[in-house]
């Protein structure tokens, strides 16, 4: 058992030292031997091989180009537990590309991938809670998979969370991602900030913020600003 076990891990190794060769070899452009790595280590069951593989057979890169090949290869990556390859053809169900369009398939598929943490298909399974595209519309459940994916680093997320968490009137949640934006440089998020802290009665961070806004031309921050008499804070 001990000897099977070692002789697994030999494999294993291998595989994944035949991925990077395959890796520089495509980098290189040399696509064909790129091809013949990938394919050898997509049979032997290697899910990132099956997902390049696949790649490649879309793309006619070190092989004829096959959509019915490259389909079989992503199916099988994504089924095995390909995070990336479950995103990808989640993706494809959703948009109709090389695959009949099919919004529960695509839920099925992103569901998988953001549950292994996957950035981008967690911000896409929350457009489909928002939309209620192929699931119940669900903005909880929605903003809920934003916020995980604007922590991993997704910068549409980080930019529309705070958004989704005003609609739902969670101003502190809100005005948290809000800052963060206004931090890095998006002053569109200034009026909102002045909305939410009017909201809270914190005038004079209301005040602060209206102010930044009317600075950069926002008309409605005047507005604000007049109905709550800022000028007294």
């Amino acid at each position: 058992m001990f000897k099977f076990i070692i002789v697994a891990f030999m494999l294993l190794f291998n595989l994944h030292a035949d991925n990077k060769a395959a890796l520089e070899a495509f980098k290189k452009s040399d696509y064909k031997k790129a091809f013949e790595i990938y394919e050898k280590n997509a049979k032997n069951g290697d899910t990132t091989a099956q997902s390049a593989l696949s790649y490649l057979y879309a793309n006619g890169l070190g092989t004829s180009k096959d959509i019915e090949k490259s389909i079989y290869w992503l199916e099988k990556s994504a089924i095995s537990g390909n995070a990336n390859a479950q995103y990808d053809l989640g993706m494809f169900y959703l948009r109709g590309n090389n695959v009949e369009q099919d919004s529960k398939k695509a839920f099925e598929f992103l569901s998988k991938s953001s549950e292994q943490n996957n950035a981008n298909a967690q911000y896409d399974l929350a457009l489909m809670y928002y939309k209620g595209d192929g699931v119940d519309l669900n903005v909880t459940k929605s903003v809920q998979l934003l916020e995980s994916a604007a922590i991993s680093g997704h910068k549409i997320a980080q930019q529309n969370v705070g958004r989704v968490y005003m609609q739902l009137l969670k101003f502190d949640e809100a005005s948290k991602w809000f800052e963060k934006n206004a931090a890095e440089g998006d002053t569109t998020v200034y009026h909102f900030l002045a909305e939410i802290y009017c909201e809270l009665e914190d005038f004079a961070k209301a005040k602060a913020w209206a102010q930044k806004a009317i600075d950069e031309g926002n008309k409605e921050a005047v507005e604000l600003y007049k109905k709550y008499e800022l000028q007294k804070y």
